[in-house]
């Protein structure tokens, strides 16, 4: 029997965290989704994921919403050469759910997000509102 799938927020913040060197923009994400849905991140630290994890994409701006959703890939890893970003994930964008969420964000409000870190597991009363935003 597998383990089980935890749910994790990760923050993005358009005006500072970048992708392939472009700001990490809903449509940024939504267009690697469907062209290069390989991602690999940077965490402040060392979460306990797992390979079958979802990453719900929060972006802090300019609407604080969750309008992306990746799949982890591989637990966490340490990147030496990386001092900066010292802790790494690789997840896969999942293009159907993504385009389902920029279409129907999820808000702070409805995520009853307090104070807002990195990376936080998602609250298990607000998940059935995740699931169905994706599949919209």
């Amino acid at each position: 029997m597998g383990e089980a799938v935890e749910d994790w927020i990760y923050i993005l913040n358009p005006n500072k965290d970048t992708l392939d060197g472009e700001p990490s923009t809903k449509e940024t994400i939504r267009r690697l989704a469907h062209e290069e849905p390989e991602l690999d991140l940077w965490l402040s630290r060392r979460n306990r994921m797992s390979p079958g994890d979802r990453l719900w994409f929060f972006f802090s701006q300019p609407e604080s919403a969750v309008a992306a959703l990746a799949e982890v890939d591989k637990e966490p890893y340490e990147d030496p050469e990386d001092p900066e970003f010292s802790y790494r994930v690789e997840v896969t964008l999942l293009p159907e759910a993504t385009d389902a969420l920029c279409g129907s964000p999820v808000g702070r409000e409805e995520l009853g997000l307090g104070q807002v870190r990195s990376v936080q597991k998602v609250k298990p009363e607000v998940l059935p509102v995740l699931l169905a935003r994706a599949r919209s």
